[in-house]
Formats: C-alpha cells, structure tokens, sequence
C-alpha cells in the first residue's frame, strides 16, 4: 500500500494528533473510491495505538502489524484517511476525551456524539470519510450511530477478526463499521464479515414493548409514529410485552457493568497500578470501582448472563428480528452534569446491554428525529444474521 503525506481537513476536531497518514488502498477492490478512518484502538503498522490516553501512547511502542479489519478494507480498495479519537480505554459512551477534547456531532450540533468510537461516528457524519471501523463491547458503536443519525452494525459475536484490536472486555468485544448510506454500509459488511452466516429469510418482525415502555416519551413517541407511517412498510407480529422469567433490564444492565469491569481490569489493571495514568473524570471513577470488582462477583453475574442469552436466542430464531430504541434516551448536550450522566448512562446501556450479554447481532437504523435530534431504530437479529439485517435495512429505507 502507498502512503499519501498530505493533511487530511478536521473540522470536527476527530482526528489524533499521532495519526498516520493517508494509506491508498488497493488500486481495485470492492471498496474502490471509498475513504475511511479507525478507531484509535486498531494497530497500524509502524505508528502507535492510544487507547484514548496519552500515557498509554508514550510507554508502548510503534504496532509491527496492521489490524486484520483494517487490512481487509485496504486490500478492498479503500483508502485510509487516519485514526481518530476514542473515549479513553473505550470506558464511556459520551464521547467527551478529556486529554483530546469532544468532536462535534454534524447530525446534532452541541449535542454529545457518543462513543467509544466517537471519532469514527463523527467523522462519517461530517462527511469528511465514507465510513469508519469502530468497535462495540458495551453500545460503542450502536450509540454513536444513533446520535450522529448512522447506520451502525454490533455484528454477532466473534464474526469480524479482532486481530490488531486493543482488547478491553473479550467476552463482549466486537469490531463494527459506520457509513451514512446503507449501499456503502452493505459493501463494507460484504468485505469484513467471515463466512459463518446463518441465511434465513425475515418472516417475522417483532417489537419489544418493554423497551418501548422503558424509553423516554422523546424517543419512543417518535419511533411509534414513524413504524405507524406509511414510510414504514412492516408488519409487526408477536410483540414481546415484558422479558420473561427472572429477566430484567435493570438485572441485565447489573450483569452486564460487573462482568465488563472484571475484565477491562484484567486487561489494563496491571498496567495501570505501574503507571499510574492520568484519566478524564468519569473513566478514573469506572476504573476505581473495577478494581475492587473480584472474580467470584463474575461468576455469579455469568449465570445471569447465560439465562438471557438462551431467552433472547429462543425468541429471535433464524428469520426473526426484534425491533426497539438503540438509546433510551436522546443525546444530552456537550459538558453535562457528570452526576446526571451516570443516570444518563445507565438507562441506555440497560437496552444495549441485550444484545451484547447474548452476543447477538444489533443494527442501528436512522429512521426520524425528535426536538431536532436522530431517533434511530435498533433491530437485534439472530446469531449469524448479520447479512440479514444489512438486507433489512437496506429495504426498510426504500419504503
């Protein structure tokens, strides 16, 4: 690949200040003429990765390897613009970097644009690349896209190659890409998605009442009309009122936060007890509270997880899809109230959480707005549905 040392426009301030520069991709491919950005947690030989924190920058040295994800997209033909800001260690999905400073979001001006993979969301909805490589454990993708009003794909656990990817929590990570249009989106899958699609055609549309319900007003309302529209052309069947059994969102979300903490300080924790890092407020109270998190608090959150990831799987068979908010709640403005954003946080990632605790696939729909803001539509299909959900998406937009 040829490497282009020409500046790359930022006017959303999403770019790093050690990004590559421009990687040329491929001279044909089916991702020929198309530009994208990564995430800063995707190696790239020969320059460093950040994580999202500059004393993790300075101690580590320059990647030998380029990501698989990101080769992929090169070898396709794709030209690569740079890295771009993420929250720091992934551990937010605000999208506020206090070392690197908040992008603006194009699609909703002094509104948060989400995160982790908050540099990837904004520069795909500045127009700046046609789309972006981020990834999701916890909502990282799926809520940048949302708020940027993007398609945004979490793809069934395990279906993209992590290799070149920072870990944070392995039982939840996976890659995931952003574009605006859902042409460029399904070309990008096409390219990163491995062979182990489970084909089935969707034949029963399902809306999750409960997470309707537990949505706010701004958000629901908005998506109730637009499935009641002529501009949507689908049949809803089977509602799901209330998860069943033991199951709730709250429990879900409790699940989901310990086991996430135990291993994001197992990934880090030594690291960061030697070096004793700088974090950004929020990120340093997360990380305190993972520390103290121990192995058998797991344990009993594993259980958990697995009850809900057998009732999910029962009730999104191959051929079902479930439809819901992708957020709780709309994105709040630019330098909130840190105190109001812990309850902020936890209502959205008590809906997010579903589909990363079955590690079943989650596309993030742009399908209306509220107060002037993008509502998008979550659709959570089954394990190895991932080509599916693109078709649905792709068709859902055509009317």
């Amino acid at each position: 690949m040829v490497r282009l040392n020409h500046s790359i426009k930022d006017p959303v301030n999403c770019f790093v200040p050690h990004s590559p520069p421009v990687i040329k991709g491929a001279a044909s491919g089916p991702l020929q003429g198309l530009t994208f950005s990564v995430k800063d947690l995707y190696d790239i030989a020969g320059y460093k990765t950040g994580n999202g924190n500059p004393t993790w920058l300075e101690m580590h040295e320059n990647a030998t390897n380029t990501a698989k994800v990101v080769q992929s997209c090169l070898n396709s033909g794709a030209t690569m613009l740079g890295k771009v800001i993420c929250d720091e260690f992934f551990y937010s999905f605000i999208g506020e970097n206090y070392h690197y400073g908040t992008h603006i979001n194009s699609a909703a001006p002094n509104k948060i644009p989400g995160g982790s993979s908050s540099g990837s969301a904004a520069s795909v909805a500045a127009g700046i690349c046609d789309f972006s490589l981020g990834s999701d454990t916890g909502g990282s993708v799926r809520i940048p896209a949302a708020f940027c009003s993007l398609y945004g794909l979490r793809p069934t656990y395990g279906r993209l190659n992590l290799s070149g990817a920072t870990a944070m929590a392995p039982s939840f990570d996976t890659a995931g890409w952003f574009a605006r249009n859902p042409d460029v989106f399904s070309r990008v899958g096409n390219v990163l998605l491995d062979n182990h699609s489970v084909k089935a055609k969707i034949n029963n549309v399902r809306i999750a009442e409960f997470a309707f319900k537990f949505s706010d007003d701004e958000v629901s309302n908005p998506l109730r009309e637009w499935l009641e529209s002529d501009q949507c052309n689908l049949s809803l069947n089977n509602p799901i009122k209330e998860l069943p059994g033991e199951i709730t969102l709250d429990k879900a979300r409790e699940a989901f936060r310990i086991i996430q903490a135990r291993e994001i300080w197992q990934t880090f924790g030594s690291w960061i007890e030697k070096s004793n890092p700088n974090f950004g407020p929020g990120v340093k109270e997360r990380m305190d509270i993972a520390k103290n998190i121990r192995d058998t608090d797991k344990d009993i959150q594993i259980s958990y997880k697995n009850k809900i990831s057998t009732v999910l799987k029962e009730n999104i068979p191959p051929g079902t899809v479930l439809l819901s908010p992708v957020t709780a709640s709309l994105p709040v403005d630019v330098n909130t109230d840190p105190e109001f954003l812990n309850t902020y946080r936890a209502k959205t990632l008590s809906l997010v959480c579903l589909a990363s605790l079955s590690g079943l696939p989650q596309i993030s729909i742009p399908v209306t707005h509220s107060n002037g803001m993008p509502v998008s539509l979550g659709v959570i299909g089954w394990a190895g549905g991932d080509e599916a959900l693109l078709s649905f998406a792709s068709k859902l937009m055509q009317g």
